[in-house]
């Protein structure tokens, strides 16, 4: 846990995972460790506030998953798998800092160094994220202001934008290039989708 550092983790942990089959990816392990615990343990070197957002029926198999995380709350989302704008709306609405660093629950290599940069850049605008050299941002795997991230996700959910880039539109985000970041920070945004996937995927940073 952070000592220094007033910022929030929110895991997002809520999809069906269709594409892992009957698994769900959250707790699916790798080097014989839930997906999710390998994030959070990374996630809680830099937080000191920890929610995990997921569906009512995984809330036994992830807090299984978390044994030992303390303090750890979870944010059930009220209608199942209407996407991770929905979920980070549930999640960051149980949060209580001003700022969150919001993950998902498929990243197990995400790089708390690189967190804690970004937390750094947020004070006084509504967020930081790292922009890819072809352009596009890592909507996660970032960190906002957590009440104006949440108040975006609500109008993007109003509007009907299904994606977090579509709801972070709005927002004052300072950015970091990807070419300015190492190969342990680029893993942050190394999520593991499918079984084959995860069978291929190395442990080494």
């Amino acid at each position: 846990m952070s000592s220094s550092s007033p910022l929030a983790g929110l895991v997002v942990a809520g999809g069906y995972s269709r594409r892992f089959g009957t698994t769900d990816k959250a707790v699916a392990r790798l080097a014989g460790t839930p997906m999710i615990r390998l994030a959070v343990d990374r996630l809680w070197s830099v937080v000191d506030e920890l929610v995990v957002n997921c569906r009512a029926e995984q809330v036994p198999t992830i807090r299984a998953a978390l044994e030992g995380v303390e303090p750890c709350r979870f944010a059930v989302d009220p209608v199942p798998d209407r996407g991770p704008v929905a979920g980070i709306r549930t999640g960051l609405e149980s949060v209580d800092h001003a700022y969150t660093a919001v993950v998902a629950c498929d990243t197990p290599f995400l790089d708390p160094s690189l967190l804690e940069r970004l937390a750094g850049l947020a004070g006084g605008v509504d967020g930081a994220i790292v922009r890819c050299a072809a352009g596009h941002v890592q909507p996660m795997g970032a960190v906002y202001r957590t009440e104006a991230m949440r108040r975006a996700c609500i109008d993007a959910l109003i509007h009907g934008e299904p994606s977090v880039v579509s709801a972070i539109g709005s927002l004052d985000l300072e950015t970091v290039d990807e070419d300015e970041l190492d190969r342990t920070a680029l893993r942050t945004f190394e999520s593991i989708d499918t079984p084959r996937a995860l069978e291929a995927v190395t442990i080494e940073p």
